[in-house]
């Protein structure tokens, strides 16, 4: 549903020939079955306190071979079951529409979903791996898994607006 203020394209980009093909490898296993309960951020969702677990299809479980030396992973999903065609949107905390470039919402033209997560249990041979927290709803597909640098991942001097107290 659109809401006043936001701007649809004139296509629907999942309607669009593709550029590139995307494989999934797996899926998530969440505790999330509705929109609605789902946290919108992983730190909601840290704080609801309800692991879950990342399930790897046979074919791909030889590359996480190596992973059990991380205690983080950086998981891309695809938010199978999100709108593609807002290109502006009008998030309830902020007074004016925004881009989907600038927002962490579901809904873009590319539905990827980034999200770091504690690696709490891994069983290579099964395709198993349990983590600490995850904003998605059950079975939405894994495109890739990465291990999480916090010496090149992480930047302390990173700033948002937002992190200022100014939206």
């Amino acid at each position: 549903m659109q809401r006043d203020g936001e701007t649809a394209l004139e296509f629907d980009p999942k309607d669009a020939a593709a550029d590139a093909g995307v494989v999934f490898i797996g899926r998530i296993a969440s505790p999330w079955t509705e929109r609605g309960a789902c946290p919108r951020n992983m730190a909601s969702a840290r704080e609801a306190g309800r692991g879950a677990r990342i399930e790897i299809d046979a074919p791909y479980r030889p590359g996480l071979s190596g992973l059990e030396e991380f205690s983080h992973v950086a998981v891309l999903t695809w938010l199978d079951r999100a709108p593609r065609n807002l290109i502006r949107q009008m998030p309830r905390h902020v007074e004016a529409p925004r881009g989907v470039f600038s927002l962490r919402s579901p809904a873009r033209p590319n539905p990827v979903g980034l999200h770091v997560a504690r690696i709490t249990a891994l069983d290579q041979a099964a395709g198993l791996i349990e983590i600490d927290a995850i904003d998605v709803l059950d079975g939405t597909p894994v495109i890739d898994i990465k291990p999480y640098f916090a010496s090149i991942d992480a930047f302390a001097d990173a700033r948002s607006r937002r992190d200022s107290g100014k939206t």
